[in-house]
C-alpha cells in the first residue's frame, strides 16, 4: 500500500514564485510591478546566501545552511534568466509580425 506524500518540514515554496503569484492575482497591478517583485525576490535570495556565507566564515553558521542558501539563490537566478529569455523571445516574435 502507498501512503500520501507529506511535505518536508522546514522547506517552504519559493518566495519568488509566491510573490509573482500573489502580485498577479492582485487587481490593478501591471506587468512591470510583477516583474519588479520577481527581481526583488531573486535579490533577496542572493542577500540571504551572502549572509549565510558570512556567518559561516565567522564561525556562526553551518555548512549545510550555506549550501542550501547558495543553491536557492542559484536556482532563483536561473529561473529569472529563463523567464527573461522567454520574454525577449516573445518580444522578438511580436516585432517580426507584419501589421
Amino acid at each position: 500500500m502507498s501512503s500520501p506524500i507529506s511535505s518536508v518540514l522546514g522547506v517552504s515554496p519559493s518566495v519568488a514564485v509566491e510573490r509573482v503569484t500573489s502580485a498577479s492575482q492582485t487587481k490593478g497591478e501591471g506587468f512591470g510591478s510583477v516583474l519588479e517583485s520577481a527581481v526583488q525576490g531573486v535579490e533577496q535570495y542572493q542577500q540571504n546566501a551572502n549572509q549565510a556565507v558570512q556567518q559561516f566564515l565567522q564561525g556562526n553558521g553551518e555548512l549545510h545552511n550555506v549550501a542550501l542558501a547558495t543553491q536557492r539563490a542559484e536556482m532563483a537566478f536561473d529561473l529569472g534568466l529563463q523567464i527573461r529569455n522567454k520574454i525577449v523571445s516573445a518580444y522578438q516574435e511580436v516585432m517580426k509580425m507584419q501589421l
